[in-house]
């Protein structure tokens, strides 16, 4: 297989929602035409592949999770062909462009759940899990704890029970169901043809359970209907990739690869909770263990890293004294909590601004592993807005300039899709793109040149990582090596301390070490030894041998 066709494996990942990203009209709400615009800034920072959040047809009441029409654009964000204009721009620009499947569920208001209430004989009833005795209680399988009493709601019209195992105005399909599968699949060839490169599977866990089927219907091997959605995603495109959102334990999670058959990337939520573990104690132990038990993986598989994204940051998979111990260091105030188990807050805040604590963190996410995704406005140091209720407090709109509503729409602030933030240093006054562009030393340039030289460094994306053995606790290395031998080597000081340490890599001599990054300028490494200072939340990029 050609190295273009893993491009997934050395991408770097940027989150956005349509809605929230830049307003073109004037009407409180981002749209494609005001994306479009933006491309040249996604590109200049050195995106290479788009995510973006539901763009489809919605009554919005989970941020557009609820999906009315799988086949078209949201009238509030444009129309299909402003969709395909925004594919091709981005396309002319080196980014590929992938989009969110929600395929566990539709809204209650999508024509297939109206036909299925209405009539018990429709071929649409099947689309749907129904049952007509009481399910009891289920509040301890809701996904949302505090946001709904169960997974099962009574539907008057249908006079049966329908399974969410989400909002109750979002009715699970079934996957059980060919003719669902076949829908799903007439979605992805729409997209497909219409300029994306793959999607970002929602909840994706939930499509191979059964729960509430019949079970005389052959469900067997489940993960054989995630086969069928991969078969078909190769046929039609060679290149397409799937990205699972799967949060299970590190016994199951690696089943989603299958056998290079199913997704070709799945969230590293394994290593995301104990990265930030490893942040509140400053200590890399946590992060250190998750790395040497993370699953075997096939060779055309990825994980995709992440700080953070447009959820919450779920704890739940920590102990309770681990988690208090997150919740102490990042966010004290319930209000900054959410569902008992997680953070809705944005990382900068959630550091306190720290810059060089930001610098290890992303420093960590691009040298990590995998394949590296930000989330809109982590380049700038956007914070998060309290004052929004649940995980929307992560999803306000883009902060471009101090200009009112920063820039991102000349609508009344009361017009705006979501409400922004204003005050330093956090809010658009404080973090925006016009202002960091001019500043030399601004958390945007600096994150410019971090991924510059995550490019440089395949070995991270395609390379085989080992760590390697430090004297001193606080230092997490790590040495990734790829074809032609190419080696390249990170070390992060996961304290406020300084220290000096020295790694052990056999079989190199100090004389090739090369710089690629680093918190400051170092001198050339000499002697017989690799022996280095590090300052307090130090880190630092090195390739062993000529530059490639």
């Amino acid at each position: 297989m050609a190295m273009s066709d893993l491009w997934y494996e050395n991408a770097i990942i940027y989150c956005l929602d349509v809605e929230t990203f830049m307003d073109s009209d004037g009407d409180g709400i981002g749209d494609f035409k005001g994306l479009t615009r933006r491309l040249d800034y996604l590109s200049s920072l050195g995106v290479t592949c788009l995510w973006l959040m539901p763009c489809f047809p919605t009554p919005n009441n989970d941020d557009g999770y609820d999906v009315t029409d799988y086949c078209a654009i949201d009238p509030r964000l444009g129309t299909l062909a402003d969709f395909v204009e925004f594919t091709r721009e981005a396309a002319d620009r080196g980014m590929r462009v992938i989009v969110d499947l929600v395929a566990n569920h539709t809204s209650d208001e999508h024509p297939w759940f109206q036909a299925a209430r209405r009539d018990p004989e429709s071929p649409y009833r099947d689309y749907y899990v129904w049952r007509e005795d009481d399910p009891g209680d289920t509040s301890h399988e809701v996904v949302f704890p505090g946001e709904q009493d169960g997974i099962w709601s009574f539907d008057d019209e249908a006079g049966a029970w329908y399974l969410h195992h989400f909002y109750h105005f979002q009715p699970d399909l079934n996957m059980t169901n060919p003719k669902v599968r076949d829908e799903l699949r007439r979605t992805m060839g729409l997209w497909l043809q219409l300029g994306v490169s793959g999607f970002r599977v929602d909840a994706a866990p939930f499509l191979i359970n059964p729960l509430g089927v019949d079970r005389s219907v052959d469900v067997h091997d489940t993960h054989v209907y995630l086969e069928d959605m991969r078969e078909f995603l190769s046929h039609r495109q060679g290149d397409a990739i799937m990205l699972g959102e799967v949060d299970v334990g590190p016994t199951q999670i690696a089943e989603y690869f299958g056998e290079g058959n199913e997704f070709q990337l799945l969230f590293n939520f394994l290593l995301n909770r104990d990265l930030f573990l490893s942040l509140a104690i400053e200590s890399p132990d946590p992060l250190r263990l998750s790395l040497e038990e993370l699953p075997s993986i096939p060779n055309l598989g990825q994980w995709v890293n992440f700080l953070r994204h447009h959820d919450e940051l779920n704890l739940s998979r920590l102990t309770e004294q681990e988690r208090q111990t997150v919740f102490k260091a990042f966010a004290l105030d319930e209000d900054m909590q959410i569902y008992d188990r997680g953070l809705r807050r944005r990382l900068a805040p959630m550091l306190k601004g720290n810059r060089r604590r930001l610098e290890l963190a992303y420093s960590l996410l691009f040298s990590l592993p995998g394949t590296p995704m930000i989330f809109y406005g982590e380049e700038i140091g956007m914070g998060e807005n309290l004052d929004v209720p649940a995980r929307g407090s992560v999803r306000t709109p883009m902060q471009w300039s101090s200009a009112p509503n920063g820039g991102f729409s000349t609508a009344n602030a009361a017009d705006l899709v979501r409400p922004m933030r204003a005050e330093k240093p956090y809010g658009y006054r404080g973090a925006n793109v016009t202002d960091q562009r001019q500043e030399r030393n601004s958390l945007l340039n600096w994150m410019a040149h971090l991924i510059r030289a995550r490019k440089e460094c395949p070995e991270f994306g395609w390379g085989d990582a080992e760590i390697i053995r430090t004297d001193v606790p606080s230092v997490l290395a790590q040495r990734s090596h790829w074809k032609d031998g190419g080696v390249a080597v990170a070390a992060h000081n996961f304290s406020r301390e300084a220290c000096d340490v020295t790694l052990e890599l056999p079989g190199h001599t100090p004389d090739e070490v090369i710089d690629l990054l680093g918190d400051r300028d170092y001198e050339r490494m000499r002697g017989n030894s690799f022996q280095m200072r590090m300052e307090g939340y130090g880190y630092r990029w090195m390739r062993l041998g000529e530059l490639r």
